[in-house]
């Protein structure tokens, strides 16, 4: 079963890459996801969130912008936040929101152009593989609140590393629809507390 997500996972990542960069992200990603795929593979027992039992977590994120949104925007930085639900001992639901804000560039910025703002809302899982260390994914929409304020399907593998208080993780986002797509690599640092 891991083994057809990894492939799943890693088509798409590759269809949506289109320069050198994003093409070494996605080997990067790709490269995770096998190494998860192993650990799940060999059935390790995580128990990193406990079974029926509600969490919630404030997160800060920042990132880096790729493939279109690299010409106008510098950075992102946001805050979200994240609701956690334990299916099993090793396996979670999770919804997110929050908002992001990406900055423009200087160049971005002298020919009318200024920051883009979004609000997340996002549904996912997170798959703990071995003590601490987990794989998630997410998919959802993403609400744009200025320039073209249209909705983006958002679709966001990460990894990441959480126990009873942190969690620190890393994902690629990807922003499509209305024929302009780009996306996102960035990192989140949350705190977390039980319900």
């Amino acid at each position: 079963m891991a083994k057809y997500l990894f492939v799943a996972v890693y088509h798409n990542l590759k269809c949506i890459t289109k320069n050198t960069t994003m093409k070494t992200m996605t080997k990067l990603v790709a490269a995770a996801f096998t190494a998860a795929a192993i650990f799940i593979g060999t059935n390790v027992n995580a128990q990193t969130t406990p079974k029926s039992v509600w969490r919630l977590g404030v997160g800060l994120e920042g990132g880096i912008p790729t493939g279109n949104a690299h010409d106008y925007f510098g950075a992102q930085i946001g805050g979200t936040a994240r609701l956690q639900y334990g299916i099993s001992d090793n396996l979670a639901l999770t919804l997110t929101s929050g908002y992001y804000n990406f900055f423009a560039k200087n160049d971005y910025k002298n020919v009318g152009g200024d920051d883009l703002g979004m609000v997340p809302v996002k549904a996912g899982i997170k798959a703990f593989v071995s003590q601490n260390i987990y794989l998630g994914a997410e998919v959802g929409a993403g609400f744009e609140t200025s320039l073209g304020k249209s909705t983006k399907l958002i679709a966001s593998p990460g990894i990441g590393w959480a126990n009873q208080s942190w969690d620190v993780g890393v994902r690629y986002e990807n922003y499509s629809g209305q024929s302009n797509n780009y996306g996102l690599v960035g990192l989140r640092l949350a705190y977390g507390f039980g319900l």
